[in-house]
């Protein structure tokens, strides 16, 4: 059994949370509190000392970072449920280099906006801030717009896919509770719709949503 801890709505947590419904594999979720300080305990300072989600114990094997997570569960689970990378070792390369891209790019933008919308500084969002952060994700979205081909970002649904949805899913929450000037629902283009409306029709979706947003 594979104990994965997570925080409700991260988007790393909820790129494994995605795999591990993909894969089929039997886990037990621990759902940790920021608020409540359950990163900073030392209980969990012994699985990840970094103190962030996700995490996961697997046997005697304690391992943290979402990429790596991903990357273990389909060494190590080779023929369970659905794979997370194409078997085509170049479709493989294309589907790390989109991780790599996400994880670098449209987190980053997508971060910013988190600083300043999810945790104002004290003197208030910074406006100018926003705006640019806003138009890097813009930018980059419409990157993956023009890449997009096939019905997911690289064959069947996997890795790069889940790499991506959390960021963006985010990214329209936040404008939709904090700032629905941001406007970044109207910059999707229908390739990108389509995708996300794709991904949240697969069968095991609703079993890997944050928890807090069901009730919001």
């Amino acid at each position: 059994m594979i104990h994965f801890y997570c925080g409700s709505g991260s988007p790393y947590a909820w790129r494994v949370w995605l795999a591990l419904e993909h894969k089929a594999l039997p886990y037990e979720m621990h759902l940790l509190s920021f608020s409540a300080g359950d990163l900073r305990s030392d209980a969990f300072r012994a699985i990840n000392p970094r103190g962030k989600v996700p995490a996961i114990v697997d046997g005697d094997l304690k391992l943290a970072e979402s990429a790596a997570i991903v990357e273990y569960l389909e060494d190590a689970y080779p023929h369970a449920g659905s794979p997370l990378f194409p078997a085509d070792v170049r479709t493989r390369a294309s589907a790390r280099r989109i991780i790599r891209e996400a994880d670098e790019y449209v987190a980053h933008a997508m971060e910013a906006l988190v600083d300043q919308l999810l945790f104002t500084p004290e003197k208030g969002p910074d406006d100018e801030a926003i705006d640019g952060a806003r138009a890097r994700l813009v930018d980059e979205l419409a990157t993956f717009e023009r890449e997009l081909r096939a019905p997911f970002l690289v064959g069947e649904a996997g890795a790069a896919d889940f790499t991506l949805y959390p960021l963006v899913a985010l990214s329209l929450r936040m404008q939709d509770r904090k700032r629905p000037a941001l406007r970044l629902r109207e910059s999707l283009g229908p390739r990108l719709n389509a995708w996300l409306q794709r991904v949240e029709a697969l069968p095991y979706f609703a079993r890997a949503y944050p928890p807090h947003w069901r009730a919001a």
